[in-house]
């Protein structure tokens, strides 16, 4: 097929690299002139694993091109692919505004039958909203709307795109269900489920799962926050839970919250949707409240550790992006615990191995920067760990009390081992750990 994807973020350039390789030729728009010359230059202009080698296969072989004139880049495709940002909103609605303005402009370019799909994560109605605004410049002859929401883990999403777990098709249109069926025939070959559904149900799904998962970390949070008032090992206490069928190991590791573009904005969401039908969604309320004040634990350890007074401490950050495997650091908690260590005058050093230049242009000379997770050690009152990268898994912890002024370590996400801390002779924190 010839494919157009608007949107050349993680959702849009993961689509389109993951469909040139399976054959079809695909165009990725994008109004950033300076991310399109990127492209074509066969510059990446983001981080994920995997990513590199077949969008550099399909560039080469010409399935896959980039430009940022949105009527050269729709010509003669027969699939235009949504995947474009929907921001939190003042009143933490998704923000539509980029959708439905590409969908205006559509209206006016599109001459033949066209299948628009939703692959951003959007609010339940949306699809019939797009559909809405094409009406006002195309005859509906022309056109079906699509809702097709993704399910890619940042870190893993090639892997998800070319081996999904099930497809989502959200269409009341068998013209639109019999192409969607044909496009991704290829990516279910072992056997996963494709699912057609309505498309209310189809958006609704994707705010479902993703409200589902942050509800089982805030819980387990919540659990390692008891467990260190009782003397508990959460560690221990999630192992036995994951063993049950019934609830799964995945999404049981407590930290210091979730965050990234997907779970904080999709329980918003979420919560926008309840309260726009008068429903009190109690749970996902609480799912909110708790995650809010989990991203400042390794804060609030490190306070209650120098008494209250962190003015003039050097602290040392391992880790800033939401989770390991990713440049992103939207809404991660690296960003609240520099927030909050700033405003009580600490000195700040920190190191992340992707997503150190996404931190600079936000704090750019309010912190320091290390390029390697050692010299952001040097003469340190305290070291915090953020993120759960696997070189913070087995440090040199030799070298680490020789440039240490303090050898205090808060660990937010549970990657170093307590006992053998304590051997060390480091003074150790943990999340629901003794």
């Amino acid at each position: 097929m010839k494919i157009a994807v608007i949107g050349t973020g993680y959702v849009g350039l993961v689509s389109g690299t993951c469909f040139a390789e399976m054959g079809n030729h695909v165009t990725c728009i994008d109004i950033n002139t300076a991310k399109i010359e990127s492209l074509n230059q066969g510059v990446l202009t983001l981080y994920e694993p995997g990513l590199d080698t077949i969008f550099n296969r399909n560039r080469d072989q010409g399935r896959l091109t980039f430009t940022d004139v949105l009527a050269n880049g729709i010509k003669d495709a027969s699939v235009i692919f949504l995947a474009l940002p929907t921001p939190q909103g003042a009143d933490g609605g998704a923000d539509l505004t980029a959708v439905l303005s590409v969908a205006e402009e559509l209206g006016s370019l599109i001459q033949s039958y066209t299948l628009i799909v939703n692959k951003s994560t959007v609010p339940v109605g949306t699809a019939q909203k797009v559909s809405s605004v094409l009406s006002n410049n195309l005859d509906s002859s022309l056109f079906d709307v699509v809702a097709n929401p993704e399910f890619l883990r940042e870190g893993a999403a090639i892997q998800d795109f070319l081996k999904p777990e099930r497809i989502v098709i959200g269409t009341s249109s068998e013209t639109a269900k019999a192409i969607m069926k044909e496009l991704y025939e290829p990516f279910v070959r072992q056997g996963n489920p494709i699912l057609v559904m309505d498309e209310i149900s189809a958006e609704l799904t994707k705010y479902a799962a993703n409200a589902y998962l942050a509800t089982k970390i805030t819980f387990m949070n919540e659990i390692a926050n008891i467990s260190e008032l009782v003397g508990a090992n959460v560690d221990s206490v999630r192992k036995a839970l994951g063993t049950d069928s019934r609830i799964g190991k995945r999404f049981l590791f407590p930290g210091v919250g979730f965050g990234g573009s997907c779970f904080p904005k999709d329980v918003q969401a979420l919560k926008h949707t309840s309260e726009g039908v008068n429903y009190d969604f109690k749970i996902l309320n609480a799912v909110i409240e708790v995650n809010d004040k989990q991203r400042l634990k390794v804060y609030d350890k490190l306070k209650s550790h120098f008494n209250g007074n962190l003015s003039g401490k050097r602290i040392a950050l391992w880790g800033l992006s939401f989770k390991p495997n990713t440049d992103d650091i939207r809404e991660a908690p690296s960003l609240y615990t520099i927030d909050a260590l700033l405003a009580d005058d600490a000195t700040l050093i920190v190191y992340d191995p992707e997503s150190i230049n996404n931190i600079r242009a936000i704090y750019k000379d309010k912190i320091e920067y290390a390029d390697n997770p050692y010299t952001a050690l040097k003469d340190v009152d305290a070291l915090g760990i953020l993120t759960e990268w696997s070189v913070f898994r087995t440090p040199e912890y030799s070298k680490m009390k020789s440039l240490m002024a303090s050898t205090v370590i808060v660990d937010g996400r549970n990657v170093l081992d307590p006992q053998h801390m304590l051997n060390l002779g480091f003074t150790y924190y943990s999340i629901g750990r003794p």
